[in-house]
């Protein structure tokens, strides 16, 4: 005689009560540390338009909003802003697309070819993460004398080519992707370098897309390098020119927030245009065999 099993609907063992709860707390502390990184944002960009009277109070909405600090960091001839904008957009910009290029390729020579030494040289490079870079400044500064490239824009990219932590990043990324898609092209007739460029890059966007935003903000806000290299003001790059605004018995905040916000506002786009970007080599890291 046959027996038929009816189905047991598993109900779950916590209330929906301590469900809310937890879901509620989980929320709270989600949204205070949202507003802990957003705040200081809100505060820059509300100082930028405050008068200089308001900016010595300490108040969140200004009372007499204005747009004059700008007019003053865009307009004093004696203040570069938009000079120093162009220097860091450019520099950044070919720094990014440059170390994408230079990593990517090591990347998958370190996770994809074999040749000698190859974990010995690899386990070398990661050596060197654990080492402050401070202690590369004095070496560095002394090669690119020697090159007579102080007070140049490769000067101020050269040293910061040679990271190693985009290798590491992207040979990560290029062993997640399965060997099968590779062997595939092989069978095919397909070269290293059309495998690399047809199948293995193109599933890198999401990887690239994080690699780049990371090295951009890096080359934007670096303060201390091209400090030492670029002496020559028109050349100087934003977050190295707005630390002559400050005087020296006084500060101007508002200027300060002013050109603070300008500085912020290229990486906050960068970030909108490549989010998507991001979340897909999240999604892609668990691709395995």
């Amino acid at each position: 005689m046959a027996t038929v099993s009816v189905p047991v609907e598993r109900t779950s063992s916590r209330p929906a009560g301590s469900k809310l709860i937890s879901r509620i707390v989980l929320y709270t502390v989600l949204v205070l540390i949202g507003l802990f990184f957003v705040l200081p944002l809100v505060w820059m960009f509300t100082t930028a338009v405050k008068p200089f009277v308001e900016t010595l109070q300490i108040t969140w909405i200004p009372q007499e909003p204005t747009l004059q600090n700008f007019r003053d960091i865009f307009n004093d001839p004696s203040i570069p802003v938009l000079r120093w904008f162009l220097n860091s957009l450019g520099l950044a910009t070919a720094f990014t697309l440059s170390v994408l290029v230079l990593d990517s390729l090591a990347g998958y020579a370190y996770a994809r070819i074999e040749f000698p030494g190859r974990n010995a040289l690899f386990g070398l490079l990661l050596a060197t993460l654990v080492m402050p870079g401070i202690m590369f400044l004095v070496p560095n500064f002394i090669t690119i004398a020697r090159l007579n490239w102080l007070n140049t824009y490769q000067g101020v990219m050269a040293p910061g080519l040679a990271g190693v932590f985009g290798v590491f990043f992207m040979r990560q990324f290029f062993q997640g992707i399965p060997k099968e898609l590779e062997e595939a092209a092989y069978i095919d007739g397909a070269s290293v370098w059309t495998t690399f460029f047809r199948v293995s890059l193109p599933l890198a966007k999401g990887a690239l897309a994080t690699l780049a935003i990371i090295t951009f903000l890096t080359s934007w806000n670096d303060f201390l390098w091209p400090l030492l290299i670029m002496n020559v003001r028109e050349r100087q790059t934003l977050p190295v020119g707005l630390a002559t605004i400050q005087g020296q018995y006084t500060f101007d905040y508002g200027k300060l927030m002013a050109g603070a916000a300008v500085t912020a506002i290229p990486v906050l786009i960068l970030y909108t245009l490549l989010q998507r970007y991001i979340v897909q080599s999240v999604a892609m890291s668990g691709l395995k065999g």
